[in-house]
This record gives C-alpha cells, structure tokens and sequence, in this order.
C-alpha cells in the first residue's frame, strides 16, 4: 500500500504560546501513532490558524488516527475550530526528485 499524507488545518482562538503548549502536551504522544513516519507542524499565528502535515505508511494508518482520541480531542478542545481533514496520495517519482522526504528511513 503507497503512503498517505495527511493535512489538518484549525484556527485557534488562543494566545499562540498557550497552543504551543498544549500541542507540546500531545507531541511524545502523536509520535508514538502507528504507522506515522513523521509530521510537519504548521502555524499561521497572524491569521490564527495551525495545523500539521503528516506521512503515514498507509491508508489504514491514517484512518486509525482520524477515528482514534487524538483527534476526538482536537475536535472536542473549544479554542480550536474549523478543522479540516485531507489526505491526499504522493506523487512518488517526482517528490523523489525533488528531494521530498517519503523515503522510509
């Protein structure tokens, strides 16, 4: 099964250090998810949105996240609205190319 990568974008209504810190509370364990090779974490502070970018090994991976209790808390937290889910295939040829990092390793 090809990898997935997965985008989720959020706006946040709180000052941005105490996002970071909550986000920071999450990352040991948004690491330890099955089937993650890694996640890009995004922030937009002037516009009020973050996010990540995520690789996962599959399909299932990434369904598993989705439906598991980080995201349950993500959509649950009332700082955070706005949240979207995309998951997109990767063009592995010319990402290769280009130096994208979907290798395993």
């Amino acid at each position: 099964m090809p990898v997935r990568l997965l985008q989720i974008n959020l706006k946040f209504s709180v000052p941005t250090g105490d996002l970071k810190t909550a986000f920071a509370a999450v990352a040991d364990d948004i690491a330890a998810v099955p089937g993650l090779r890694w996640k890009i974490w995004i922030l937009n502070e002037q516009e009020h949105e973050a996010g990540g970018i995520y690789l996962f090994e599959d399909g299932d991976s990434v369904r598993n996240y989705l439906e598991g209790p980080i995201v349950s808390g993500l959509k649950a937290h009332p700082a955070l609205t706005d949240i979207s889910a995309k998951q997109f295939d990767i063009v592995e040829d010319l990402t290769s190319k280009t130096r994208g990092p979907i290798t395993a390793g």
